[in-house]
């Protein structure tokens, strides 16, 4: 199983970003998909997920009304589309993969992970 992190650059305050999560050696349409991130210096906290059917959301409380998850069973990729950035957004964010799961908040729940890509939002 491998899923491959992309998308993170460096963005000014209140810019946009979409990351993408390309995943493979899964069936991808069973899986539910979570994003994670962990600034410097601090522990890896939930962002957003999504369950297996695609039919129910969950999102940190910082980034409600901001970011939005979303798949494409097709393409195999999970998206977070991220706006109105902060500074505090800024991290290493990571996707994960969980078997028939529901929208998880937990990290420890989920089974793979990618490498991580880099979102710097500049003030």
């Amino acid at each position: 199983v491998q899923l491959q992190a992309s998308g993170g650059g460096l963005v000014q305050a209140g810019g946009s970003l979409r990351l993408s999560c390309a995943a493979s050696g899964l069936t991808f349409s069973s899986y539910g998909m979570g994003w994670f991130r962990q600034a410097p210096g601090k522990e890896r906290e939930f962002v957003a997920a999504i369950n297996w059917y695609g039919d129910n959301t969950n999102y940190a409380d910082s980034v409600k009304g901001r970011f939005t998850i979303s798949r494409d069973n097709a393409k195999n990729t999970v998206y977070l589309q991220m706006n109105s950035l902060k500074p505090e957004d800024t991290a290493v964010y990571y996707c994960a993969a969980k078997y028939r799961s529901s929208a998880l908040r937990v990290a420890d729940e989920y089974s793979y992970w990618g490498q991580g890509t880099l979102v710097t939002v500049s003030s």
